[in-house]
């Protein structure tokens, strides 16, 4: 039979295996016939008082390791000679793939490291009679157990317990220690001889573990899932081979090492092939650099293999380009989560993977709900990431999306939406590794089994060990730091004590810690340790939507864009301000400037923003002005594409959208195909009034739109934002918007407006014809558009064709089919003396006029 050695028992008997197929060989002892090797030393048996440790017999090792190194590894050929009632086989054994190889028995007896057992020698046998003659000459020549002393300088003292293991492994400061595998329990767990000392070592590899074999009650073992396998893949490699062991550290009297074998590392091989995990609580002590053994094991869940046969990436169900981008960092929301905008404008919230920030102990409770200063290191960690990454690119790798939790899920605990946890890097250097190494946040420490975390895990442990034996932030012994910020926003009191120090403080430092509306801001003065809210001299911003006691009182228009802009430009940067008064509920006003920019001027150029009349006494009103007059020649080029004709709206126009219709067309098409992908559940959207949602319209195509009103399930009110027609739905035909395509991606593209320095008849029938003549002039075509000032509702506007630059407002004026509003605004009045000239020629005097006509 020919087969490969596995084990060498002694010198004189050994276990072979055959070739694997499907899984681990069955295994054959031989003994070797007519020879006798002295027997190894034996452990007394645990629980049995009666028993007690035996030596080595003289040349028993040497007998032993003359077999090992001859034949371990290698291929055999033997022949059975004899079979015992008990099963065991004797026979002959040879080197290579036939008898004419190298007879083992021969090759100990001539090194006098086997006797040849003489009793019941039979004439016959020439085998027998050889090995006497190589005996006879190897005592002739005092070899082995021929020399003389009888030979107990061979006897090893071996050591089967350390009595101080960490002391002894800390000892060899983790260098190469050469030793033989004795034996290997599983994949992961061997026993090593370590020489040249002879200490006889339980060894558990670090970082991994390996399926195992579980001990049931009655004392039986059960495996677990490819435990057999693993056990095998280490032991055809390493039992009973000269490797190098590097001794890592000794926890809890288990001593962990990296097994080196001229061949490669056996850790990292086991990993690769699918036979181990990764494991926590000993990466840490790998001295062969752990990402190598994270690289390992990646490869076999790429591939699938073994323990790994069934494993799903956390990100499996996202495109490449949703795992890997580069945003631009917008808001720092607290020490693990920011707030980015992608290249396609939108907005998204990403959490810092496998990181906690810092967080209160025991009961103390939060002082008026302002964790940032009343948490111990909050406020620092917040402002290294915001100096750090406010208004920079960043490189973001999605790690795994934590799922939506209920209330119910985690006790009675608010519940969590989903979050998007990613590696940020900026220019190479991973944010949560640094700010943990700043002992501004902790690890989170995760089940064996949970595969969602970092990428870059045990560099993030490696980071926090550094900053805990160093002291850093919060591990540090130090007394915590305290932040005593007063928080005067709205309380008039207190900020008129504050007022004339600002006041002649001149140009003070701030940083932008809220943005309420576009001229509304929350600002952190770090000097004076306060926070103020601030409002923009100067400028009047449109209003966004707010609770009144009358009910909700609708945006107005371009409010949501200001106070983009706003947030865009200047939340959470470091900025200046002036302050100059206060009002009534004390709010401090003034100016904010940002890298030179004077925030009014700036929303008044991109006409987010109109002049106030308070801006005359100021320096800054020139400049105003100036900016009011660029935007006013700005004149912005809208098609008309509706006209709708609503008595309680008076007269109203449906325009298309005043931005670019190839950004609606594209986003209409990318939202579309998205929808067609994943099509909504019908019925699963509740629909509430101011949400946007997606409204399927008449054609069957679905439209992005805003709930105006519910009346009930089957009756609500919605506004297509992009178009300007409103209509009544079920909620059937309603769905949540796609966050992709939300008004952050493009703003609604149909504005409400209001026809500047017109009133519209109360009679039905003047009405009519106000609106037939607007159908009649400007539905399809393209017209001028430019803002001469706000109203209650909306903007009020003048048309202009494009291409003869005729008023379409005084031509209403000119028919006789409107009344001038009056305006009392100095810069107004031209335009108004030049609509009152034309009054004369109404061809309905004794129709009531009512309020100012509307478009859209």
């Amino acid at each position: 039979l020919k087969l490969r050695f596995n084990t060498v028992l002694s010198g004189c008997a050994v276990i072979v295996r055959g070739q694997p197929r499907g899984g681990p060989p069955p295994e054959r002892q031989i003994n070797l016939s007519n020879v006798r090797a002295g027997a190894l030393a034996r452990r007394a048996v645990q629980g049995q008082p009666d028993t007690k440790d035996t030596p080595d017999e003289p040349w028993a090792f040497q007998a032993r390791e003359f077999l090992r190194k001859k034949v371990i590894g290698k291929e055999v050929c033997f022949t059975v000679e004899n079979k015992t009632p008990q099963g065991r086989e004797y026979g002959m054994v040879y080197l290579g793939k036939d008898t004419s190889g190298e007879n083992i028995a021969e090759s100990l007896v001539t090194e006098g490291l086997a006797t040849v057992r003489r009793e019941g020698i039979r004439g016959n046998n020439p085998e027998q009679a050889r090995l006497c003659d190589l005996e006879d000459q190897a005592k002739a020549a005092k070899k082995g157990l021929w020399s003389e002393g009888g030979g107990a300088h061979t006897i090893r003292d071996l050591k089967y317990t350390i009595e101080n293991p960490r002391n002894f492994v800390d000892s060899l400061h983790q260098k190469p220690v050469n030793a033989i595998i004795e034996h290997v329990r599983d994949g992961c767990i061997v026993r090593a001889l370590l020489l040249p000392d002879y200490y006889l070592v339980t060894v558990m590899l670090s970082g991994v573990k390996c399926p195992t074999f579980k001990r049931e009650a009655d004392g039986s073992e059960t495996p677990e899932p490819f435990s057999a396998e693993a056990k095998f893949f280490t032991e055809s490699r390493l039992l009973q081979r000269d490797v190098q062991i590097i001794l890592e550290s000794c926890p809890n009297q288990v001593i962990l090492g990296t097994i080196l074998h001229p061949n490669g590392n056996i850790t990292e091989l086991l990993l690769k092939e699918g036979f181990a995990r990764c494991v926590d609580w000993s990466m840490a002590v790998y001295t062969q650099g752990a990402e190598k053994l994270r690289a390992a094991e990646r490869s076999a869940k790429e591939r699938k293999v073994r323990i790994w046969k069934d494993y799903v990436a956390p990100t499996a169900n996202l495109d490449q380009k949703d795992r890997q981008f580069v945003a631009k960092v917008m808001q720092v929301m607290n020490a693990d989560a920011i707030v980015v905008k992608l290249n396609s404008g939108e907005h998204k919230t990403i959490h810092l993977s496998s990181i906690r920030p810092p967080r209160l102990e025991g009961e103390v409770q939060i002082n008026r709900f302002r964790p940032l200063y009343d948490i111990p290191y909050m406020f620092e960690a917040r402002e290294f990431l915001r100096k750090k990454l406010i208004g920079k690119k960043v490189n973001v790798t999605v790690d795994y999306i934590r799922a939506a939790t209920s209330a119910m899920e985690t006790g009675g605990v608010p519940a969590f939406p989903e979050r998007t946890c990613a590696t940020v890097t900026i220019g190479g250097i991973n944010i949560a590794e640094a700010l943990i190494s700043k002992g501004l946040a902790t690890v989170i420490r995760y089940r064996q089994d949970d595969d969602q975390r970092s990428s870059h895990y045990d560099e993030l442990l490696a980071a926090e060990a550094r900053a805990i034996k160093n002291g850093k932030g919060l591990h540090s012994k130090k007394e915590v730091p305290i932040h005593r910020v007063a928080d005067i926003s709205g309380e008039t009191q207190k900020a008129k004590q504050f007022l004339p120090f600002l006041q002649r403080a001149g140009r003070s430092e701030a940083v932008v810690e809220y943005v309420f509306s576009g001229s509304r801001l929350k600002l952190y003065m770090p000097k004076e340790t306060c926070l103020i809210t601030f409002l923009l001299a100067g400028i009047e911003c449109p209003r966004g939507s707010r609770n009144m006691p009358g009910g909700m009182q609708v945006a107005e228009p371009y409010s949501e864009e200001a106070t983009f802009f706003t947030k865009e430009l200047v939340l959470q940067r470091e900025v200046e301000v002036e302050v100059e008064s206060m009002d009534k509920a004390g709010n401090f006003i003034g100016w904010l400037h940002i890298e030179g920019v004077n925030l009014s001027v700036a929303l008044v150029e991109n006409a987010l923003s109109k002049v106030h009349f308070t801006a005359e006494r100021s320096s800054y009103y020139k400049t105003l002005l100036s900016a009011e007059e660029t935007a006013r020649q700005r004149k912005e080029k809208v098609s008309l594409v509706e006209i709708q004709h609503d008595s309680s709206r008076n007269l109203q126009t449906l325009p298309g959208s005043v931005m670019d219709c190839t950004k609606l067309e594209s986003l209409m098409e990318s939202m579309r195909g998205e929808i067609a992908a994943q099509p909504p559940v019908e019925g699963s959207f509740s629909p509430r009034r101011g949400d946007f949602c997606i409204a399927k319209f008449g054609d069957g195509e679905w439209y992005r739109a805003r709930i105006e009103k519910v009346e009930s399930p089957a009756k609500v009110h919605v506004y297509y934002i992009d178009y300007g027609n409103r209509e009544i739905l079920s909620s059937t035909r309603l769905a949540a918007l796609p966050p992709a395509f939300s008004t952050r991606t493009l703003p609604p593209q149909a504005t409400e407006y209001a026809f500047a320095f017109i009133q519209v008849p109360q009679d039905d029938d003047a009405r009519t014809d106000a609106v037939d003549s607007v159908v009649r002039d400007i539905q399809n075509t393209q017209c001028l558009l430019n803002v001469e000032y706000s109203g209650i509702v909306c903007p009020h506007v003048t048309l202009q064709f494009a291409d003869s630059k005729d008023d379409v407002g005084l031509g209403l004026v000119k028919e006789g089919l409107v009344m001038v509003d009056v305006r009392k605004e100095k810069h107004l009045q031209k335009m108004v003396s030049d609509r009152h000239v034309h009054t004369s020629k109404y061809k309905n005097p004794n129709s009531e006029c009512g309020a100012t006509g509307q478009i859209v």
